[in-house]
């Protein structure tokens, strides 16, 4: 298996007046991760998840606010009806400034507010070159839904599932970074070998054209063969164009996806003229993953997997909002406090009298006509259909690792077999060829050597791309790493 991956690294040199840089599949990978514009998009919505989490803590934290409207003035003419009913429009000119300090606290468990508050309220008359204050040195109240769906019990149960899901899904946006440039180096690995072989077909075949015209001159072929031989060098120099075009796109797709730079000259703009050599990873890990080892480590790591839970209990809070938005609904609101007024700023605040409010609204459905039920029942029913839903994702879900597992230890026996193939098909076609060369091999044997040659060549660099792409797709299901026994983090 080695004498293959020396093979391949023989043929992967690019042609061309400009060094080449020599990547590994680790620093491809590296790279992609660092500087992507996937990467960098998955690190940004991290921190919109991590924002949006902190919001949600902050709704549950004393909140301090300043409100109020200062100056509010207004000169103008109002309508004052007179003691006769007659009316007569009066000029006002008068500035009712209020200020307002304000310490709220939402009540989880309830859905409601309780608040601590001082207010301080300014009349200036202009006309009458009056004032007058009002204000609240102090008051206490309380704002309490009754019957009501309350939004907060169930956002405490549901935004750390989201919180959790989002760090996850990062993790995962990241693992999939990895698994794409997977994909782009070995497309690039793969046209690279197709170049690298159709270079060599050209050389060959030329080489032979050359051999086959002396043997033409000495009766030794006859003129068919010395045909097809011609045939199979303009053959090669068509693959050729079309290999060096196709390993042209595969390396430009690389390099977009990774920002490739050019270290030591410009560093800001993706540099696509310097190739890259790409170099076999050929270190296969010896991995034996468990089934349920996988599925249990999926279970607990996946954005998926606290999905379930989430859309379950999104489930039920749906249904009952349905339940409680058509019923009784009710609101008590009472307060206590100080007040007091007068001519002076100090007056509110001198032998204050007692301020006391409560009041209690309430709307009771009588006749909606089915509505209410209807919205229950649909509720109901979307509950149940979530449930199904999740059940079926955790069959797909668990069935997609195994899968996945076993394709894993399936894909790596298939790439001892292809190098093993690949190794005799080198030599069979180095046989074929001097045979030909001392006429003792057919110009149509020689042709099929060298398609056989090449096919598992080909074989052999494909495996090995599925086998890596297979690897980290388990990664990507599993968020876990098998190679080192331990969750993936960043």
């Amino acid at each position: 298996m080695n004498r293959f991956f020396i093979l391949i690294l023989g043929l992967l040199s690019l042609v061309g007046q400009v060094s080449a840089q020599t990547m590994t599949l680790n620093e491809v990978l590296q790279l992609a991760q660092a500087q992507s514009v996937s990467a960098k998009r998955a690190n940004t919505q991290q921190r919109t998840n991590i924002w949006a989490f902190r919001s949600f803590l902050a709704q549950y934290k004393p909140q301090l606010s300043l409100d109020g409207s200062l100056p509010n003035f207004t000169r103008s003419y109002i309508q004052v009806t007179q003691p006769d009913g007659n009316i007569q429009f009066e000029p006002v000119s008068y500035n009712n400034s209020i200020l307002n300090l304000s310490l709220s606290q939402t009540i989880a468990p309830t859905g409601g507010t309780i608040f601590v508050q001082k207010q301080l309220q300014r009349f200036d008359n202009f006309i009458q070159n009056t004032k007058l204050y009002n204000g609240i040195p102090f008051g206490i109240g309380l704002s309490q839904p009754l019957f009501q769906f309350n939004p907060m019990r169930w956002d405490r149960k549901i935004q750390p599932l989201l919180f959790s899901e989002g760090n996850q899904q990062l993790i995962e946006s990241l693992e999939q970074v990895s698994l794409n440039a997977t994909n782009l180096y070995f497309d690039l690995l793969v046209s690279q070998v197709n170049l690298q072989i159709a270079e060599t077909n050209r050389v060959n075949n030329d080489t032979l054209y050359r051999i086959a015209l002396h043997k033409l001159d000495l009766g030794k072929i006859s003129q068919n063969d010395l045909l097809q031989l011609q045939l199979s060098v303009l053959n090669a120099e068509k693959d050729l164009a079309s290999a060096r075009q196709t390993a042209a796109v595969a390396s430009l797709k690389l390099k977009t996806f990774i920002g490739y730079r050019n270290e030591e000259n410009d560093r800001s703009v993706i540099n696509q003229t310097r190739p890259l050599e790409l170099t076999i990873p050929n270190q296969i890990p010896d991995l034996t993953v468990d089934v349920n080892r996988a599925i249990s480590e999926a279970t607990a790591n996946r954005a998926a997997a606290i999905a379930f839970k989430r859309r379950l209990l999104e489930a039920e809070r749906d249904l009952e909002k349905a339940r409680k938005n058509n019923g009784l609904n009710a609101t008590l609101t009472a307060g206590y406090g100080l007040s007091n007024q007068g001519p002076n700023l100090l007056d509110v605040y001198v032998r204050p009298q007692n301020r006391e409010y409560v009041s209690l609204q309430f709307t009771l459905p009588i006749m909606t006509w089915g509505r209410a039920q209807a919205i229950v029942e649909t509720a109901k029913a979307n509950r149940e259909l979530a449930q199904q839903t999740v059940e079926q994702d955790k069959l797909t879900f668990e069935q997609e690792i195994f899968t996945q597992v076993t394709l894993l230890q399936m894909l790596r026996q298939q790439v001892v077999l292809t190098a093993k193939a690949d190794q005799i098909g080198q030599n069979r076609y180095q046989i074929a060829q001097d045979r030909f060369k001392l006429s003792d091999l057919s110009v149509t044997d020689l042709g099929i050597a060298t398609q056989e040659k090449d096919r598992a060549r080909r074989d052999a660099t494909l495996a090995l791309r599925d086998y890596w792409q297979a690897f980290y797709t388990l990664r990507l299901l599993t968020l876990y790493d098998f190679e080192t026994n331990q969750k993936i983090k960043y």
